[in-house]
């Protein structure tokens, strides 16, 4: 979950950097990474009035290849790099990223900081307008799913093997617009939060049941990267911690991270806490959602948990997310996994070929 490495700084450099009262934000540029961005912006206002926040935008990997599915891509940082590069120049002092879009192992120098209060983790089916009024178990056989998403691809087909899921890429704006006026589409399957986010609740039909489309790894989060070796940044940030949220989404993170796993395989979670218990549940499947391994914790949270230091809980969740991807590794995840990869990359390669 955290990443540590010393770098060295010169201390005028940092003191210079400090002096004029300025923190420099990192975020994508889309309209929904801006509002992320401004949300944690204005709670760091609230603590410390006496500083002033830039927010500097850039538009990463992941924004720019839109005529590939992002399994296709290639990449596990599609989302991060060139915004981890600015970080580690000290264009930027701190990143603001969905969760769900933060790999698991971090660049030398670079942690994880803050896992702000998670929205609502589930998927959303939003619908063409000439099926309003439908669930998604009413969607006609043939029926067009927008979505990159292997994991809800996998597991939606288990349940509706007459729907047809297509790749659909772009920002949110992006792909209502393809959904409203192309015609390609029926429907399109997206997270919620970031739906709601964008002001956009009235257009979600369904939120799908965690049981019928487990969530991504991270869903709902927001996180804040930073460098190691930044205390200055580290310590202003940390008081947006939300202790349920990290408690759940470090071992929803970690288990992601045992499997080895990215989005070029379909893992799904869900995560409570519930009488002091933490409770995970977490699924691998193969593309076509044929195969499933699945396995469900419950671990009692550690004496007077609330006042444990970050590095305790995350001691505790990164164990919980380790036992629960032997688990499943020791129940066969590991073939079904590796079958993923090796048909993404040759996904991956055919596509390569296709574009020389």
């Amino acid at each position: 979950w955290i990443v540590l490495c010393s770098v060295h700084v010169c201390p005028c450099k940092k003191m210079e950097q400090r002096r004029d009262n300025i923190v420099r934000v990192g975020s994508r540029s889309s309209e929904l990474a801006m509002i992320q961005t401004h949300t944690i912006i204005s709670e760091l206002e609230k603590i410390h009035p006496k500083l002033n926040f830039e927010v500097t935008t850039m538009k990463t990997i992941g924004d720019n290849i839109l005529d590939k599915s992002l399994p296709n891509i290639g990449q596990t940082n599609l989302f991060t790099k060139e915004l981890e590069i600015a970080l580690e120049s000290r264009e930027v002092d701190m990143i603001v990223h969905s969760l769900k879009d933060l790999p698991t192992v971090l660049p030398p120098g670079m942690r994880v900081s803050v896992i702000y209060k998670r929205d609502n983790p589930t998927d959303a089916l939003i619908l063409n307008q000439k099926h309003i009024g439908k669930s998604i178990h009413q969607l006609p056989s043939g029926s067009v799913i927008g979505t990159s998403s292997l994991r809800r691809i996998a597991q939606l087909k288990r349940t509706f093997p007459h729907l047809v899921f297509k790749s659909v890429r772009g920002n949110l704006n992006t792909r209502l617009r393809k959904l409203d006026t192309s015609g390609e589409y029926d429907a399109l399957i997206l997270a919620t939060a970031g739906i709601i986010r964008m002001g956009w609740k009235e257009r979600i039909s369904e939120e799908l049941d965690p049981n019928l489309c487990m969530y991504a790894v991270g869903q709902g989060a927001i996180a804040v990267e930073t460098r190691s070796d930044d205390k200055f940044i580290v310590d202003l940030v940390s008081p947006l911690n939300d202790l349920y949220t990290l408690i759940c989404c470090t071992a929803e993170r970690q288990f992601l991270h045992g499997l080895g796993g990215g989005c070029s395989v379909p893992v799904g979670v869900i995560s409570s806490i519930y009488n002091d218990d933490l409770i995970i549940e977490g699924a691998v499947f193969s593309l076509d959602g044929s195969k499933l391994v699945k396995d469900k914790l419950t671990s009692k949270l550690p004496q007077d948990y609330e006042g444990l230091a970050t590095s305790e809980i995350v001691e505790f969740s990164v164990g919980v997310g380790t036992q629960l991807s032997r688990s499943l590794l020791d129940n066969g995840a590991g073939a079904i996994l590796e079958e993923a990869r090796m048909e993404t990359d040759a996904a991956t390669a055919t596509i390569s070929t296709d574009n020389k």
